[in-house]
């Protein structure tokens, strides 16, 4: 699909899309619970829909309404439909269930698709071995093979590159038998781990963690309850409207369903913003942005690597260059971002440096003389990609056409719909 996105001037109130973190993580442990479990709020993403098909592959009962999911979950006796599961391409579904799956009493066998089939999954076969399982993947990737269920101990995690290995552990460990401790090293996107904590404290599972998240102690034998919730509205996506607002507002935006009661990572973009000079406002139930100059900016993304396309295109309409850290964290997504953007913004005229020993990537004003040009870009198949280049297009001075932009169904399916409620102009110029 071909989406043309043109100068726009934006107006209104949209609804924040749901947190596919928050409901993943839901999914998982309403699987693991003893009853029966209602999710209220439910996003449609294809990432949401791995979780659930991966949930009733391992013997979950599902029914799905239009807003509400109940799951029916198998107290942590899984009962898989068949041997090998199917992740999509959800990196989160995928790393959140592989432990998960490691309980179950037969061998199974987990299968990705398109980009998903390169990402690094090769630290669970160390994990596995130290918990008395037996996991092994091909080339360090897909597929993966778990041969032998957990049973429980002690494990070490040395620097890992994304804290969704330690989510999965974190869901498994309580199920098992023996008690287990997980030592890890440098954890990363530390936000994140504090939501997957939050959400196990709303099944009734304890754990002890440190402060720094390198020491967790799991009791075993631990019973994950039912709950009936409301899934989050989902910052990553916000994020995206709140930079289109600050660039191409015609006055202010608000976002709604915004007022969480787990931590995400991407609230980060409020500060972000506020350093580049943006003014937000709190509503009762999320924020208004308003059109606003951008001022250069420096900010440290290493534990929000989503926010650094939407920023990068923010960086864009600066007077001076701005730089975002933490780039390391963008080599494992669905493409190398860091790279993606640098050769992207520049098929626009942008000037993007990467400084891959400090971890930089410094942004350069784009020259207005450069923003007229109507220009095609693939989005290689990352849908964070899809939203930033979306902005270029609604805030520079011609159009932005956008080639395989259905990925962003991955996280945010109704992206150009919500877009075109606030104004934009969008046109789909191949299906």
């Amino acid at each position: 699909m071909i989406i043309r996105v043109s100068p726009s001037a934006l107006r209104g109130e949209v609804q924040a899309p749901p947190s596919k973190s928050v409901m993943q993580r839901l999914v998982a442990g309403a699987l693991l619970a003893d009853g029966t479990s209602t999710l209220d709020n439910i996003s449609q993403s294809d990432d949401c829909t791995a979780s659930l098909m991966l949930a009733s592959q391992l013997g979950a009962e599902i029914e799905i309404g239009e807003q509400r999911v109940s799951i029916v979950g198998t107290g942590g006796k899984l009962l898989p439909r068949t041997e090998v599961l199917t992740p999509g391409e959800s990196g989160l579904a995928a790393r959140l269930f592989t432990p998960i799956a490691g309980l179950a009493p037969t061998p199974l066998r987990m299968e990705a698709e398109g980009t998903l089939v390169a990402r690094p999954m090769a630290v669970y076969e160390s994990l596995f071995d130290a918990y008395g399982g037996q996991l092994s993947c091909l080339n360090g990737a897909f597929p993966v093979e778990i041969a032998r269920p957990l049973v429980g101990g002690t494990a070490e995690l040395e620097a890992p590159i994304s804290s969704q290995y330690i989510t999965g552990l974190l869901f498994a460990l309580p199920n098992l038998a023996r008690a287990s401790e997980l030592k890890v090293t440098q954890p990363t996107s530390t936000p994140y781990l504090e939501m997957t904590m939050e959400v196990l404290e709303d099944f009734g599972i304890a754990i002890t963690a440190n402060d720094a998240f390198t020491h967790f102690q799991v009791d075993g034998d631990q019973q994950f309850k039912p709950i009936d919730t409301v899934i989050d509205g989902d910052w990553s996506g916000a994020a995206t409207l709140a930079v289109a607002g600050m660039l191409c507002a015609d006055g202010s935006i608000a976002i709604h369903g915004l007022s969480n009661q787990y931590t995400q990572a991407d609230e980060a973009i409020r500060g972000a913003l506020l350093f580049a000079g943006g003014a937000l406002s709190g509503i009762d139930d999320g924020i208004q942005v308003a059109k606003r100059p951008v001022r250069p900016f420096t900010v440290d993304l290493t534990d929000s690597p989503d926010l650094f396309p939407v920023l990068a295109a923010l960086a864009a309409f600066g007077k001076k260059p701005s730089t975002l850290r933490g780039i390391h964290r963008l080599e494992h997504k669905e493409s190398h971002r860091a790279r993606r953007i640098a050769v992207a913004w520049a098929e626009l005229g942008i000037q993007v440096e990467l400084d891959e020993t400090n971890g930089c990537m410094h942004v350069h004003p784009w020259a207005p003389a450069r923003r007229s040009a109507k220009v095609r870009i693939d989005s290689s198949g990352d849908h964070r990609m899809v939203m930033a280049l979306s902005i270029l297009g609604m805030a520079g001075n011609g159009a932005v056409e956008i080639s395989n932009a259905e990925c962003v169904a991955k996280s945010y399916p109704e992206f150009f719909d919500d877009l075109d409620t606030l104004g934009a102009q969008i046109q789909l110029v191949k299906g």
